[in-house]
Formats: structure tokens, C-alpha cells, sequence
């Protein structure tokens, strides 16, 4: 009886032990690569003023769509903004925002004094919708052609080195 328990013991040691060390190995970074070339589905966000939802439908009439996931609250945001605001001049490009876990008057203040690049200003209050699209914080975006193929995502603040990227895709 004493062996069994002794084993049985063993057993579980090596157990434990061998999980810890395959956890050890596991890649634990997060790699958009594979979302690209990807289609993007069930798209339903809600408009920041109104009581409509943006959909699939609505994206499909641009040819490109940048999609910006902000808040107010965050640094990072405020940094990529100047740049938000070049791309929204670009002819061939549609700026689509996706305002996220934010206070609606603190993001009316932030685009008030910063300037609204967005052609489409969206919502989404709990953070449930971004998880459709690979967002894990912000500020994040993804760049969608007519057919709702993700282009390129980017991860972070945009810098002029992304920029200049997406302004090479769309033309």
C-alpha cells in the first residue's frame, strides 16, 4: 500500500514538473502575422451619437478602411493622433474609429481639442466587440481593403514609419 501511495505521489510530481516546463516553452507573444490576409466577419458596432450599427455592409463601400481602436484616456493615443489626422486627408481611405471602455463627454473633450480624423465614429463601451478583431489593447489598428481583408494590423501607437506604409498600400 505504502508503494502505491509513493508512486502515485511520483506520478504527480512529474506531472506538475512536465507542465511546468512546457509552459516555460510556449511562445507567449502576441503575433498579429496571422491575421493577416485573414476576413474580418460580423462586424456590428455601435455608432457613437446615434442608435445604428456600422456593419459589414458599410465597410464594403470603401476601398480601403483604417480601423482605429482609441480613448481618450490613453497616452499612446494622443501621440498617433497627429498622424490619424494626415491619413484622414488621403483620398482613398476611409478612417473608421472605434472608441474603446471610454467616457463619452472625456472622448467628445479629446476630439474637440485634437481635431475628428474619424469619417465613421463608433463605439464600443465594454470592450466585447473589439475581441472580434484581435484587439488586446490600445491603441491598435487594422487595415481592411472592400473585401474586409486585414491588410495590416498595427499594435500600438501609430508612427510615421506605419504611416507611410499605409499610405503605399492604398495607392
Amino acid at each position: 500500500m505504502k508503494n502505491i501511495i509513493k508512486i502515485s505521489i511520483f506520478i504527480i510530481i512529474i506531472f506538475i514538473v512536465a507542465v511546468f516546463f512546457m509552459g516555460l516553452n510556449k511562445d507567449t507573444n502576441y503575433n498579429t502575422n496571422v491575421l493577416t490576409g485573414k476576413k474580418i466577419s460580423n462586424i456590428s458596432l455601435e455608432y457613437f451619437d446615434e442608435n445604428k450599427f456600422y456593419k459589414e455592409e458599410d465597410l464594403k463601400k470603401n476601398n480601403y478602411t483604417l480601423i482605429n481602436f482609441w480613448a481618450a484616456w490613453c497616452a499612446p493615443c494622443r501621440k498617433e493622433h497627429p498622424l490619424l489626422m494626415q491619413l484622414s486627408k488621403e483620398k482613398n481611405l476611409k478612417l473608421l474609429g472605434v472608441n474603446f471602455k471610454d467616457k463619452k463627454k472625456q472622448a467628445e473633450i479629446f476630439l474637440n481639442d485634437l481635431g475628428n480624423p474619424y469619417d465613421f465614429l463608433t463605439k464600443d463601451e465594454l470592450g466585447k466587440s473589439s475581441v472580434k478583431f484581435g484587439i488586446y489593447g490600445i491603441p491598435e489598428s487594422i487595415l481592411i481593403n472592400k473585401d474586409l481583408m486585414i491588410l495590416k494590423k498595427f499594435v500600438g501607437p501609430l508612427s510615421t514609419e506605419d504611416y507611410d506604409s499605409i499610405v503605399e498600400i492604398i495607392n
